[in-house]
């Protein structure tokens, strides 16, 4: 028999099923754009306002107000002060934890420290200050200081570093 005779020949190939189309991918959600931020207020009292986070700062670091570093042990010495003597009205001024003071850094912002080297401050904070500030993870037992020019707390082997300090309390 020739294989154009050949019915079995002649019988179109089976269709295979056609594999599953993989599902279209959902778009991811659009990430919802952060509004703008609000600029800080200068409340003419010495006293910066974030509208963004509620918090009220300090404008002056401990550095421009005393010309003296803290040590951590020390470090209440100058909060006291602050505090006894009501600075702007207020007696509930503290150092910052590390979130709080993270969300001083402005990066295309600038002001000038002690040494007259720039960190990302916006500028209206005191210039003259310094780039440091104890936070409230530091403790007797791990010595911890953050850094506005590079965004990191770090801890320390001693006690005896020193740091100035960025007040802030909670406007509400």
């Amino acid at each position: 028999m020739e294989p154009s005779e050949n019915k079995e020949a002649a019988k179109p190939a089976e269709e295979k099923p056609a594999a599953a189309k993989p599902a279209a991918a959902k778009a991811a959600p659009k990430k919802k754009e952060a509004p703008p931020k609000e600029p800080l207020a200068d409340n003419g009292d010495g006293t910066i306002t974030d509208p963004n986070t509620g918090l009220m700062w300090k404008k002056a670091d401990a550095w421009n107000d005393m010309h003296v570093f803290y040590t951590w042990g020390k470090h209440t010495e100058y909060v006291n002060k602050v505090n006894k003597d009501k600075f702007a009205g207020y007696s509930d001024w503290r150092i910052p934890d590390k979130k709080e003071a993270a969300t001083l850094i402005e990066k295309d912002k600038e002001v000038m420290d002690k040494n007259g080297i720039p960190y990302p401050l916006d500028p209206i904070f005191e210039e003259g200050g310094v780039s440091n500030t104890w936070i409230s993870e530091c403790s007797d037992e791990q010595i911890i200081r953050f850094d506005f020019k590079t965004g990191v707390d770090t801890p320390y082997p001693t006690s005896d570093v020193w740091a100035s300090m960025r007040l802030v309390r909670k406007t509400s």
